[in-house]
């Protein structure tokens, strides 16, 4: 029983994080939105394939070792910063155009690129590792059985799928497409404006 509270305990910490809007879940809004609720949902599932990969890494202790060496978390915030400035870059760019929005047909989402996309804006995030570590060590107390660590690597991978294309079911919506259509460009901005403060926050060192 007491295994199972701390199990609990840790899908209650990583659901509690979804809550938080960061660049994963900003940008699941945004393609949802933009290009439709199966690109929304593509990206979901880049960001949900990162978070496996993310809660295994930290399973089998790689993420412990990440952490342990300085130059392996500066690597990540190097990557990870230059590529939320490139997204805050299309962004903005997208604010500037005062063309309205034309939503991208199926043959033009990108879904591939998108699922890509989504692995990379995850795997690049240096706070996944402190995060998972975190987790992991509210869910695995030095008793905690060997299939706890399964437990909490399925389940969380299964929080992150179902809260992730929620937010793409959400926000692809028709009433709230028709909203963002109406203030396309003020939310462009606004999205440029929190990738690219991501972005340097992760460059000078303080995220």
């Amino acid at each position: 029983m007491d295994s199972l509270a701390q199990i609990g305990l840790a899908f209650g910490a990583f659901a509690l994080g979804m809550l938080s809007p960061g660049p994963n879940i900003l940008s699941v809004i945004g393609a949802s939105m933009t290009q439709g609720r199966k690109a929304g949902i593509a990206l979901a599932m880049g960001i949900s394939a990162g978070s496996l990969l993310w809660a295994s890494m930290t399973a089998i202790g790689l993420t412990a070792l990440i952490a342990a060496y300085a130059a392996a978390l500066t690597i990540i915030k190097i990557v990870g910063g230059l590529y939320l400035l490139w997204l805050s870059l299309k962004a903005f760019r997208s604010a500037a155009s005062s063309q309205p929005m034309r939503r991208a047909g199926a043959d033009e989402a990108g879904h591939p690129a998108l699922f890509l996309r989504g692995l990379i804006i995850q795997m690049t995030n240096p706070k996944a590792a402190l995060t998972w570590l975190a987790i992991m060590s509210i869910g695995l107390p030095q008793s905690a059985p060997a299939y706890a660590a399964v437990v909490i690597v399925a389940g969380t991978t299964v929080l992150s799928v179902v809260g992730h294309v929620a937010y793409a079911v959400a926000f692809s919506n028709s009433m709230v497409v028709v909203a963002y259509g109406r203030a396309r460009r003020w939310i462009d901005a606004a999205l440029g404006m929190f990738f690219g403060l991501a972005g340097l926050k992760l460059l000078s060192g303080r995220a």
